[in-house]
């Protein structure tokens, strides 16, 4: 299991893993707003696809309602660097 920190962009205009920033955060942009927490399930959905993983697989630790989120995915750090480029 790994811890990936990840900085949003809500409303933004495509969905969208931009890479990693010069912190370690993966940066990510979403089309939904940050309202009822629309915006959470778009970047969970959108991790899932993108590390190829099942939505239930990638659990939001902290940051809920901030742009800085923390998740957690059964995979090792090496191995999402490597699905994500």
């Amino acid at each position: 299991m790994a811890r990936l920190a990840v900085r949003v962009t809500p409303r933004a205009s495509r969905d969208e893993v931009k890479g990693f920033n010069d912190e370690g955060a993966l940066l990510v942009r979403v089309t939904a707003a940050p309202t009822d927490g629309a915006a959470n399930a778009a970047v969970t959905k959108l991790l899932a696809k993108a590390l190829g993983l099942p939505s239930r697989d990638v659990v939001m630790v902290s940051g809920a309602s901030a742009r800085q989120k923390l998740f957690e995915v059964p995979l090792e750090e090496p191995e999402i660097r490597q699905r994500l480029s």
